[in-house]
């Protein structure tokens, strides 16, 4: 008898505490629910909060989450164990965030909800669900560096990007030079770029499409 084909009441029930995500993947793979069941409940909590971070709705990410789990379920077969098991569920639940947004918004809107340095945020449809998930987060962490230049900083680098003047147009607007201005911009850009390259959460580095989209500045 397999141990995890035994009731949650049973002392059998103890061993899905302690087992590996792999041994509980091979007895759900073998029709045991409760090594399933084990497997959500372990890693809901991680799966949850990548959904918020893309619908940025809990309502959503708990439906997110519930349609998640069910898809692995469904296809937990087609696990072929070549990544951890969180790694694949975080793909789907990925996925599936991604359609609740696509669902809710007929034209999708900016992750910077329509405000400063918006032109710097462009999507590559060729991007896999994890690069775009990614590629998402890079840009609310540049939106969060923006917010914390300092004011003069911030002023001049907001009227550069989300109206998309010139820069001797963001010299008239702010009364200042146009020296000063170009120096504020290059300074404002040094820290975006330092800022996003230090996020170790986002691997470390700031990709060579991401220099290039601070560079306008």
């Amino acid at each position: 008898m397999n141990p995890f084909d035994a009731g949650a009441d049973s002392p059998m029930g103890s061993t899905l505490a302690v087992a590996s995500d792999e041994a509980l993947v091979i007895s759900a793979k073998a029709g045991m629910h409760l090594a399933y069941a084990k497997l959500c409940r372990r890693h809901s909590s991680s799966i949850l909060r990548s959904i918020h971070r893309i619908t940025r709705s809990e309502e959503d990410a708990e439906d997110g989450l519930q349609e998640s789990l069910l898809k692995a379920f469904i296809h937990l077969n087609k696990f072929d164990g070549r990544s951890k098991f969180p790694t694949w569920l975080t793909r789907i639940a990925i996925n599936s965030a991604l359609m609740i947004v696509r669902k809710k918004r007929a034209h999708p809107e900016s992750p910077f909800d329509g405000d400063m340095l918006s032109h710097l945020q462009s999507y590559d449809p060729g991007l896999d669900p994890e690069r775009r998930f990614l590629e998402r987060e890079r840009n609310l962490k540049l939106r969060k560096a923006v917010r914390h230049l300092p004011p003069l900083l911030r002023e001049a680098t907001e009227i550069r990007c989300s109206e998309e003047v010139t820069v001797s147009e963001v010299a008239a607007r702010t009364r200042a030079s146009l020296v000063a201005i170009k120096s504020r911009l290059l300074r404002a850009r040094k820290s975006l770029i330092r800022a996003l390259s230090e996020d170790e959460v986002l691997h470390g580095a700031v990709s060579r499409l991401e220099r290039t989209r601070i560079t306008r500045l």
